[in-house]
């Protein structure tokens, strides 16, 4: 996959990759993302973010319309998708080969995609059995920048009653990862949803014989398929 701009800075390909990562938190890829969330996720200043935003806009890589936030153009969501690739590529090699556990990954592979070759990325791929997913059950785009849809919903989303398989999770914080693998919430876990409380109330879930009772903030950064659907 060509990059589309060779000259984007690390940090100007950063705010697109968290661009892309909050698009994929809502209903739609394509809903607007707000510039306060993004600020939020990246710990910028609001002023900050809309000087990244203008400067973005101006490179044809991102829409933005007032009061209703940004969204990524096709040529700023292929540069998401070929940082993307890079960094979920490392975060298998450092878990697969090097042993690191889900949670400590995403601050290194990120140092480690800034500089990534597609040749190391096909070495790394072909040293770990040629994956399709992360750790975290994301999908690895492709070097033609195809990324496979997943029919899968935010749990919070998920209808009451439905038997589950969770396929990805939507955060890197190190915290939440590990409590997530500690309830296991993990990609491929199967999972009931016994029922949701109105007004973004608690979840209460069984995992095999036992029953957790999760937040429904935490309910919004994981995603799921029902059992008889193949990913």
């Amino acid at each position: 996959m060509e990059s589309t701009n060779t000259d984007l800075s690390a940090k100007m390909s950063q705010y697109l990759v968290e661009i892309y990562r909050l698009s994929e938190r809502g209903s739609e890829q394509s809903a607007f993302v707000s510039t306060s969330a993004l600020a939020e996720l990246l710990d910028v200043t609001a002023p900050a973010v809309n000087r990244m935003v203008a400067r973005l806009k101006d490179l044809h890589l991102l829409h933005h319309e007032p009061y209703q936030g940004i969204r990524l153009t096709e040529a700023g969501k292929r540069e998401a998708l070929m940082k993307l690739r890079y960094h979920r590529i490392a975060e298998v090699f450092l878990v697969q080969v090097m042993k690191f556990s889900w949670d400590e990954v995403h601050e290194e592979a990120q140092r480690i995609s800034s500089s990534m070759s597609e040749a190391l990325a096909e070495r790394m791929l072909e040293m770990t059995d040629y994956p399709t997913h992360c750790p975290h059950g994301e999908p690895i785009p492709s070097a033609q920048g195809i990324v496979e849809p997943m029919q899968d919903v935010l749990l919070v989303n998920a209808e009451a009653g439905a038997h589950l398989v969770i396929t990805r999770v939507l955060t890197r914080e190190r915290d939440r990862l590990n409590y997530m693998a500690a309830l296991g919430l993990l990609p491929g876990a199967r999972l009931q949803l016994i029922h949701s409380a109105p007004f973004n109330g608690p979840l209460q879930l069984k995992l095999k014989d036992e029953y957790r009772i999760i937040g429904h903030n935490l309910a919004e950064l994981i995603r799921v398929k029902p059992e008889d659907v193949t990913r």
